[in-house]
């Protein structure tokens, strides 16, 4: 895992309130060298929290304008359960496109990729990175930074609802040393294929193990049971 990752979870470790989650996001957003990096939250009684780093008088004008019914990016992430690139969506349509050309003379960025996260009892939430940069420029960043901004965006979901509602993070049943040294080395950065073999042990075993130590720690998917592994201490980097 890069030092960049792991400084910055040492930093959301130390958080105890939104404005210390806010404060890491700034120096995450700096870390990264991009324009702007936003964490938005909505839980299923629809009370929201958002940690970001754009300009107040966008955030204020898309909140008075009720944009999240029309931008395609919430639109899409809500619809997805995978990372979205936002020249993959649909722009097409008059308001979109209007949206953007506003979202872009604010600052917001001409590029952006999303992660969308769904939390406990409802909640759902999303992970924005955007820059002003060319295309080439902007690939080159996704391929070399996607997993790392999963990774943390699972990790600042942990961190608010922890925050927001005193812990949201449920006790874990014991997990087994062979699935501890599986969440280890894919948390390293290790590919599937790549952990198997460090262990010496086939990728259908160590399916298995992950799919136990998941239900164990009772997440959605691998990028949060090792988020939620290394945030209890059973991992360690």
């Amino acid at each position: 895992m890069r030092t960049r990752v792991v400084r910055f979870i040492g930093r959301l470790q130390q958080a105890g309130t939104l404005d210390d989650l806010r404060r890491a996001i700034v120096g995450l957003r700096d870390d990264f060298g991009v324009e702007h990096l936003v964490y938005h939250s909505l839980n299923s009684t629809g009370r929201q929290y958002a940690a970001l780093t754009y300009p107040p008088e966008w955030v204020a004008h898309y909140l008075a304008q009720d944009y999240g019914h029309i931008d395609p990016v919430v639109q899409g992430c809500f619809r997805r359960f995978h990372p979205v690139d936002w020249k993959r969506l649909d722009w097409s349509g008059r308001q979109a496109r209007s949206f953007l050309g506003e979202a872009v003379a604010a600052g917001v960025g001409n590029q952006g990729y999303s992660v969308p996260i769904r939390g406990p009892n409802g909640q759902f939430a999303i992970f924005t990175v955007s820059d002003r940069s060319g295309d080439a420029a902007w690939a080159r960043f996704i391929a070399e930074n996607t997993g790392d901004v999963i990774l943390i965006a699972h990790f600042i979901n942990q961190k608010a609802l922890e925050i927001e509602r005193g812990t949201d993070f449920h006790a874990a049943r014991h997990l087994s040393r062979r699935e501890v040294d599986v969440l280890t080395r894919l948390a390293s950065g290790l590919n599937r294929s790549q952990a198997a073999e460090s262990l010496a042990i086939s990728e259908h075993t160590l399916r298995a193990y992950v799919e136990t130590a998941r239900s164990k720690l009772r997440a959605a998917n691998t990028t949060q049971a090792v988020a939620r592994a290394i945030a209890a201490g059973i991992v360690l980097l």
